[in-house]
């Protein structure tokens, strides 16, 4: 299985957001899981796309899955 990587800049290309977003998200533990490799910030993109997955929503009360 190959993993996938995406930088800061990947991600928030993405979805349409800023990177100083993500920079923020981060620091109040929103988001994605993510590695710090020698100062760097990477995304796998299995985690991007659980975390995307987790997102859906049917209305504004109610998770897509509620487990």
């Amino acid at each position: 299985m190959t993993v996938i990587h995406m930088n800061q800049r990947q991600l928030a290309n993405r979805w349409c957001v800023s990177e100083a977003t993500l920079e923020r998200w981060r620091s109040e533990g929103i988001g994605p899981q993510y590695l710090k490799l020698g100062g760097r910030v990477m995304y796998r993109e299995v985690d991007v796309e659980a975390y995307e997955q987790d997102c859906l929503r049917l209305s504004t009360s109610r998770k897509l899955h509620q487990g």
